[in-house]
Parts: structure tokens; C-alpha cells; sequence
């Protein structure tokens, strides 16, 4: 038998001139970015709050939270990899992962596939396990207005049980 797990992960920072906009790990040149405690790197931010659902061990803020000056700048692939062991030491593996980044600009269509494999690689899948959508808020709210953006995740992880 097979037990199957779903986990949402939603997260958004204020847009902040002069700093960098982080996406996967990829850097997308705009002259504003991701003012958080981390890098901000709201897409990775996103997919550890799901591999943390799935497992029902709470948020990303209960395992790495912004007031302890360890995380200060730290890189988002780091929060991944750990959520990510924890799914693995429960017996789960990662079936798939599906994300969306909403943010009004820039236009991120010319990364897509960059961000798409990085984040790929970093969770151990291949591509066409991996998605990645953008979209904007069609200048409504604080996304449409270009004070903040969000990244939306699903994942999907399964076991296999004896039962």
C-alpha cells in the first residue's frame, strides 16, 4: 500500500530597493528585491512550508526563525534541505512539486526554465516532476502596486507501507 501526503506552502516579503531578488537560488536583475531576515528567496520560502505541511511539522518560521541572527542572510536552499530530510527520516519521498511566484515585475518568463531546474535539483527531481508558474496581480493590492511579492507550493510525497 501506498500513503500519499499533500502539503500547501504560502509565503510573501515587502519589495525593497537595492536588494536582491531571489528566486530558486536564481538572482533576477531588478532594481528592487527581497527585504527579509534570509535571503528572502520567497519561492524556496514556499516549498519548505510544504515539504514542513506534508509531515505536519508546522512552518518555516517554528524551524528557522527570524529573530535568531544564525538565519540573517542565510541562503533558502538550506531551509529546503532541511524540511526536506525531515520528509526523508519519516519514510516519505518527494512525488512531485508545483509553485507559483506572483509578482507584477519583472517579467520572469525568461527564467522559467532556469528556475525550474534549479529548484529541481535542489529537491532531487527531475523536471517534468518540477513547475513553475508566474503570474501578476493585475496592479490590484500590494503585489499589483509592487510592495511585495508571494510564491505559492504544493507538494506531493508518498510512502510505501506493508499494510
Amino acid at each position: 500500500m501506498t500513503e500519499y501526503r499533500t502539503g500547501l506552502g504560502w509565503d510573501n516579503h515587502r519589495l525593497a530597493p537595492g536588494r536582491l531578488l531571489i528566486l530558486a537560488g536564481i538572482v533576477i536583475p531588478h532594481e528592487t528585491g527581497f527585504e527579509a531576515h534570509s535571503d528572502g528567496d520567497i519561492l524556496l520560502h514556499a516549498v519548505t512550508d510544504a515539504l514542513l505541511g506534508a509531515v505536519a511539522l508546522g512552518d518555516i518560521g517554528m524551524h528557522f526563525p527570524d529573530t535568531d541572527p544564525q538565519w540573517r542572510g542565510a541562503s533558502s536552499d538550506r531551509f529546503v534541505q532541511h524540511a526536506l530530510g525531515l520528509v526523508r527520516e519519516r519514510g516519505f519521498e518527494l512525488s512531485n512539486v508545483d509553485t507559483t511566484v506572483i509578482l507584477q515585475r519583472p517579467k520572469l518568463k525568461d527564467y522559467r526554465e532556469q528556475i525550474r531546474a534549479n529548484l529541481a535539483a535542489l529537491v532531487g527531481l527531475p523536471n517534468d516532476r518540477v513547475n513553475v508558474k508566474f503570474k501578476t496581480a493585475e496592479k490590484v493590492g500590494p503585489v499589483g502596486q509592487e510592495l511585495s511579492a508571494e510564491a505559492q507550493a504544493i507538494v506531493t510525497i508518498l510512502r510505501h507501507t506493508d499494510k
